[in-house]
């Protein structure tokens, strides 16, 4: 069995390449360089959890024209990331259809590598608000893949970690023994995690909430 993993570096996708590997699949994971302004501490987390999971088959995938469309503070650096707390609403950390394109691309991935699966760790119920995050919008996707790809390829999209909350996910990370450390979720810094973004904050709560010690370093 193989299974496409869109593997970010953060912990929500590090997370669920260690439960398809656990599920028996063969990882192929696909990672993306969209200019997002942790563009290469993200590639770094990737390589690093590769390389701790032996994955030599590696898709390293640019999708440039995300900067040229603009319109979310990840790949715009004329709009500031937000630092004042999660807000209710879509914030402005939101790209554009971000996940219906990975998903689209994964999906050439697996057809050509012949795999069954694609994994992708997104989070419902304790995100950001993301409407690509959904599991409406995830089972529509797959819908959509299977009519749009060849007969014989019949691809089911994976999300583990969908339902749960993220005190659950590392929970959930530590009884499948990821190296969170490893991982990297900040939004906006590429040496010391800022602490107050959006994607620290729901990290750092997870962790606080699960009793755990984040080994990341934290600016300040």
């Amino acid at each position: 069995m193989k299974a496409v993993v869109i593997l970010s570096g953060g912990m929500d996708s590090t997370t669920a390449a260690f439960i398809a590997k656990n599920e028996g699949y063969e990882i192929i994971p696909v990672h993306f360089n969209y200019s997002q302004r942790t563009e290469k501490r993200e590639l770094k987390a990737f390589n690093d959890i590769c390389d701790y999971l032996k994955l030599e088959n590696r898709y390293i995938i640019d999708v440039p024209f995300f900067k040229q469309i603009g319109a979310s503070a990840l790949v715009d650096e004329n709009i500031d990331v937000p630092v004042d707390g999660i807000k209710p609403g879509i914030p402005v950390t939101y790209v554009p259809f971000r996940n219906g394109i990975f998903l689209s691309i994964a999906a050439a991935v697996a057809e050509k590598e012949g795999a069954e699966a694609i994994y992708i760790g997104v989070v419902e119920e304790d995100s950001s608000g993301y409407p690509d995050c959904t599991e409406e919008f995830i089972k529509n996707m797959q819908k959509a893949i299977n009519s749009g790809t060849k007969p014989e390829t019949n691809i089911e999209i994976k999300t583990p970690l969908v339902h749960l909350k993220k005190e659950d996910i590392v929970k959930t990370a530590l009884k499948y023994n990821v190296p969170l450390e490893l991982t990297w979720s900040c939004y906006q810094n590429e040496n010391e995690a800022c602490g107050v973004c959006d994607s620290c904050r729901l990290r750092l709560k997870g962790f606080e909430k699960a009793g755990i010690r984040d080994k990341i370093p934290y600016k300040g």
